[in-house]
């Protein structure tokens, strides 16, 4: 809700909501046995055989953690100062960075020339603070210093899932 503009980016929250989902349907079904997202990887590596990783929530994780490294490296952007000089309220700079970075890779040329066009449907930088804030007016030096918080407790849990991904051989690199 903090990207603004609902109808560009209401199929991304979609995405991403619809991942949680998945994940989460599948620690419902026996949380003893999927007491961490290790588990549910090793498991269903067990369960899918050749089809793994390509299903279920193995997969909803790691469009999750490829939305999720988007969103930080967009934060870890803002938080670091990064702007456009001449437009210092606007976070294009700052989203085309994280793309570059989390996602352009994984897109087919379709979906990387629909994001390029959305960023300009993104809000001022003001603005994305003001929501993080929950509306609440806070200075900018604040809001950067939460965020700054935020990414060095946040990133590490991230990290790790990517490394999992990495030692278990689950990254897939087909494009969407």
């Amino acid at each position: 809700d903090c990207l603004g503009t609902p109808i560009v980016y209401s199929p991304v929250k979609a995405d991403l909501t619809g991942n949680i989902k998945k994940i989460r349907a599948v620690y419902d079904s026996n949380p003893t046995k999927f007491k961490t997202l290790q588990n549910i990887l090793e498991v269903e590596k067990e369960m899918h055989g050749s089809a793994w990783p390509k299903t279920g929530a193995t997969l909803a994780l790691m469009w999750l953690k490829r939305g999720l490294k988007f969103m930080l490296v967009l934060l870890q952007s803002i938080s670091d100062g990064e702007r456009d000089e001449e437009h210092p309220n606007l976070i294009r700079v700052n989203a085309m960075k994280a793309y570059e970075i989390a996602l352009k890779k994984y897109h087919g040329w379709m979906l990387q020339k629909l994001f390029t066009g959305s960023v300009y449907a993104l809000p001022y930088k003001s603005d994305l603070l003001k929501a993080l804030e929950k509306g609440k007016e806070v200075k900018e030096e604040e809001s950067i210093e939460k965020i700054h918080q935020f990414l060095l407790r946040v990133t590490p849990i991230l990290d790790a899932i990517y490394e999992m991904y990495t030692k278990m051989n689950a990254e897939l690199s087909y494009k969407a």
